[in-house]
């Protein structure tokens, strides 16, 4: 669930980056329309897809109700799901390993 995460939360933020590069292509010289249009509705598929991982990603670590809302909002705001994926894997990871089963031992 980690990886799905952060594979999202990756995904979302670079295509969230590209989204903004064209609307000031849009925007600021009038070119681009029908591509803004296009990368704005990719962005909103993948978005909704990261807000599914990133829910069950904090329903199953028992995020509070705070920290959840930061996670899921952070995919709306150019580079925050950058540093907000590298503060959720520094906290998850020792959760991980520490529900992990012992090896066996021959």
């Amino acid at each position: 669930m980690l990886t799905r995460y952060r594979a999202m939360a990756y995904i979302t933020a670079v295509m969230l980056l590209v989204l903004c590069a064209c609307m000031v292509f849009k925007y600021g010289f009038g070119m681009g329309k029908d591509l803004t249009l296009v990368v704005a509705q990719i962005h909103g598929v993948l978005y909704i897809i990261y807000l599914v991982f990133a829910f069950d990603l904090g329903s199953k670590a028992r995020w509070p109700f705070a920290k959840l809302l930061w996670v899921l909002i952070s995919g709306t705001i150019p580079t925050a799901a950058f540093f907000v994926e590298r503060k959720v894997v520094r906290e998850v990871t020792p959760l991980l390993v520490k529900d992990a089963p012992e090896p066996v031992r021959v």
